[in-house]
């Protein structure tokens, strides 16, 4: 049942209505969340992301090979910066979307996954050279970084030789072991903290990261003069008898209390905290989680639409569209949680979870790293070329109207018309599918293990028939109800 608005969220929408409601259409409403190693009960780093974007837009799965490179190599950027190829680069699984600056993830042969959220920062004077770096930053750390930290570090000087072309950005870096977030600034300014294993941080689209200590190490590292810089600029008043923070110093001002920031924010948290909150506070970085949070956990906050929290959806036909983002929002492209183990062999270790388009309707298809090839319905020719034509001006639904990614949006487009009556069916299937991949994934992995000890070659085979199935199975299922929704309408 649906809860009754409170007054001060009532008054909230009120303004918000009209003050953003102009915009809102073109705001990014991607979302993370990063789990430390004992804050679930897999005991694993977690890390779930949405990637939302606006427009007909196309996903295309990447299987890019380690590559030994020649001295003297370079790498030209998007806007003419070069930069020296490093001697090896690391295989990594690459999720494309073709003319984005900003929504491809990464994951590589050593785990280390990499996705992004925008942040708008207030910096109006920036410092870049050569059109400083943006694009590229999260596939050189995919390519070049055996730790999350390492990521970090080389993301960094990056930064501060080339400056960030873009107002601000928060990348959010994970490994087997550990999982970090990466707040960039317009410019040469960075901060990151790591996440205590035992807690778990969401964000949405503004900084999260608050008080800070490059004293430590451990948990903090980032530009040195991060916090007199922001003197300088009078973002920060050290007279002012408060503790810096990063967040409210560079943050564009309004972006943290958003409407399509905040009560994503609180809800995530309320969902998966030890302690709730409140809208009126100030959210914490991370938090310790309540008992027995897992993986599903958290594709169930990528699935939510805010339903049971005061910002739950008014909307008749379609929970995804409200003066409150949602989490699964209208522009969400594909979700995933990324599964990062220790212990087994490289090619199970480590698996993305990816619901294409909707995870409210699609079930979680388990992308284990070590699959050896792409199947061709979600790929489009080869790394090479989606590498040299990423940017190009190319009609890509014209050019892969037969590709998985558009059933997967026809549906979620049919269904969105009229989403309450349409989608039973769907969630019943997903909720069905996800139980048997979750109930099938130690009998799968511990036959690969056994297959694995006496033939490498057969153990691979074996896993890319078994993500044969899954994948055919989604898409063709996927087919079948657009064609049964369809018969409908007729």
């Amino acid at each position: 049942m649906k809860l009754k608005r409170s007054f001060i969220t009532t008054l909230i929408s009120f303004i918000y209505i009209f003050s953003v409601s102009a915009q809102f259409e073109n705001e990014i409403e991607c979302f993370s969340i990063l789990a430390g190693k004992n804050s679930n009960i897999d005991n694993t780093v977690l890390l779930a992301h949405n990637e939302d974007d606006w427009g007909d837009l196309l996903i295309n799965w990447y299987k890019v090979p380690a590559q030994d490179h020649t001295s003297g190599e370079i790498i030209t950027l998007q806007n003419g910066a070069v930069i020296p190829q490093v001697s090896h680069t690391f295989e990594y699984l690459w999720i494309e979307m073709p003319g984005m600056q900003f929504s491809d993830c990464y994951m590589n042969e050593w785990g280390v996954t990499v996705a992004s959220d925008q942040c708008k920062s207030r910096e109006d004077k920036a410092k870049i050279a050569d059109g400083g770096i943006g694009f590229y930053l999260r596939r050189i750390m995919a390519e070049r970084a055996k730790t999350a930290k390492e990521a970090v570090k080389i993301a960094g000087e990056l930064v501060e030789t080339l400056g960030y072309n873009y107002s601000g950005r928060t990348y959010c870096i994970a490994d087997p072991d550990e999982a970090w977030m990466m707040s960039v600034v317009m410019g040469k300014h960075w901060i990151a903290q790591r996440i205590p294993d035992d807690e778990i941080a969401v964000i949405p689209n503004c900084y999260t990261i608050d008080k800070i200590d490059l004293t430590d190490t451990l948990n903090f590292l980032g530009s040195k003069d991060i916090v007199n810089y922001a003197i300088s600029r009078g973002w920060y008043n050290p007279g002012s008898g408060k503790e810096f923070s990063f967040k409210y110093a560079y943050s564009e001002p309004g972006i943290i209390d958003a409407i399509w920031n905040k009560p994503r924010a609180m809800t995530a948290i309320n969902i998966l905290a030890k302690n709730k909150i409140s809208y009126g506070s100030n959210f914490p970085f991370s938090f310790i989680p309540k008992k027995g949070v897992d993986k599903r956990s958290l594709m169930k906050v990528l699935a939510s639409h805010l339903e049971g929290t005061d910002f739950e959806s008014c909307n008749k036909k379609n929970p995804h569209k409200n003066i409150a983002s949602r989490i699964c929002s209208p522009g969400n492209q594909y979700g995933f949680v990324a599964e990062l183990r220790k212990g087994m062999p490289k090619e199970i270790a480590n698996i993305m979870w990816i619901a294409v388009k909707r995870p409210c309707i699609q079930p979680f298809m388990p992308v284990y790293f070590g699959l050896p090839t792409i199947k061709k319905a979600y790929t489009h020719k080869d790394w090479q070329t989606a590498l040299k034509t990423h940017f190009s001006k190319i009609d890509w639904k014209a050019e892969t109207q037969e590709k998985a990614y558009w059933f997967f949006k026809k549906l979620a487009d049919i269904t969105d018309m009229d989403y309450f009556n349409l989608t039973n069916d769907l969630k019943k299937h997903k909720e069905i599918t996800e139980k048997e991949l979750f109930h099938n994934q130690k009998i799968f992995e511990d036959k690969f293990i056994k297959i694995y000890s006496y033939n490498k070659s057969y153990a691979i085979k074996f896993l890319d028939q078994y993500e044969s199935i899954i994948f055919n199975e989604t898409l063709n299922h996927t087919k079948e109800e657009i064609n049964k929704l369809e018969n409908q309408e007729n």
